[in-house]
């Protein structure tokens, strides 16, 4: 998902701005920065893309879904519904807290199946947190729906999604509150970030507060600041957010530029009667930044993944083999591995992963074919691209 790849005199001016003011940490020092404050800059920027009243800036992504779990009181015992396909990130920041990482099956979404998702709901399930791998979303109408009739939080993993839309509302808003990454390899990067969407005022305070040790942020001395309760530090930097207030600016233009080159490369494989794509549910838009097919086989599908290589061509992921996102290869999650003692609650709340069975995620998974999208090619190096692509497949089906 390659921000990265398109840098320029956006970038360069608003981290240099920062450079010149000399403040890099993102509170405090009001009387040096003057009125320089690159990260609020950024949340205001995100807020009002995503259409939400409120957005924090935190460190990473993965610190986005641990502060969104805790701003809204989840905690230790605490169930979370999530799916088998996804970054490590989703369950780390769950196991991070105390709470229980529930994995359910996925479905040609390539993410949370809602009947899956309904027959896994027990007394300690808080939050269902379908993850929008790959630019596109899960059937959150069907999600949010559950979510009502059991009382529990929709939180929208929209890391990998960030330009994407479900029924006119941009992804990370439909539910309760969203995430969003801007690390080195997300559309927009900050090289290291993430931020967190909501509408809920409680939950955004409490996520303002937490994300910096509990500071409260009232008045303009931080050593006089009180602490309501326990934080932690997840703050983002100055010279981080600088990059953001760029790259949040150009979104669209990265946008535009992914869906001419996924278009290309799908009207190509369009042509294939042995290629299917994956479900974008009524009301979605992707963002664009991959193109997800899926094959007659397993069998098949390794064979061509397997070729394309051969052939060439980079940036086609088998995620069914793939050591960080899917179930198959999370021995650190099955096994309990962990430096430190794992709390009481996780050790007697965790599932035996060693024994589930998702055969059903497997159907999907062991078929699909990931092409990325990047901003860089020229339309003829797409079009190649195409070309050698489909090659492949019809050679080896």
């Amino acid at each position: 998902m390659p921000g990265f790849e398109l840098f320029g005199e956006q970038e360069k001016a608003e981290v240099q701005d920062v450079l010149d003011n000399g403040v890099l940490m993102r509170y405090g020092f009001d009387g040096m920065r003057n009125g320089h404050w690159k990260a609020q800059k950024l949340e205001n920027a995100l807020a009002k893309r995503m259409q939400t009243n409120y957005a924090q800036l935190v460190s990473s992504g993965t610190s986005a879904l641990t502060v969104a779990l805790l701003s809204a009181g989840i905690g230790a015992g605490d169930e979370v519904i999530m799916p088998t396909f996804t970054f490590v990130a989703s369950f780390e920041s769950i196991l991070a807290i105390g709470a229980i990482p529930i994995l359910v099956d996925i479905d040609d979404t390539l993410t949370l199946a809602p009947k899956a998702v309904e027959k896994a709901i027990t007394p300690k399930t808080k939050v269902v947190m379908p993850v929008h791998m790959c630019g596109s979303m899960a059937d959150l109408s069907a999600l949010k729906a559950i979510c009502e009739a059991h009382d529990l939080l929709l939180l929208e993993d929209a890391c990998q999604a960030i330009g994407g839309s479900y029924e006119g509302k941009p992804l990370g808003s439909f539910g309760d509150l969203g995430c969003f990454s801007f690390d080195y390899v997300k559309t927009i990067t900050c090289g290291e970030g993430g931020g967190i969407i909501t509408n809920n005022k409680v939950f955004y305070k409490n996520a303002d507060h937490y994300s910096d040790h509990g500071h409260d942020h009232i008045g303009n001395d931080r050593g006089a600041e009180t602490h309501p309760f326990l934080g932690y530090n997840f703050r983002i930097s100055e010279l981080n957010a600088a990059v953001g207030c760029a790259q949040i600016e150009r979104l669209d233009e990265f946008l535009a530029i992914q869906e001419k080159n996924y278009t290309l490369l799908r009207q190509a494989l369009n042509e294939i009667p042995e290629v299917t794509f994956r479900k974008v549910p009524d009301g979605g838009v992707e963002n664009y930044s991959f193109l997800n097919f899926f094959l007659p086989t397993e069998k098949i599908t390794r064979n061509v993944h397997k070729a394309l290589g051969k052939a060439g061509v980079d940036a086609c992921f088998y995620w069914f083999d793939n050591n960080w996102h899917y179930y198959r290869k999370w021995e650190h999650l099955k096994e309990n591995k962990s430096l430190g003692k794992l709390a009481k609650d996780v050790l007697e709340g965790l599932p035996d992963y060693t024994k589930a069975d998702f055969t059903a995620s497997d159907h999907w998974m062991g078929r699909t074919i990931s092409c990325l999208v990047k901003l860089s090619w020229t339309e003829q190096e797409v079009k190649n691209r195409a070309a050698i692509i489909k090659k492949v497949i019809l050679e080896v089906v």
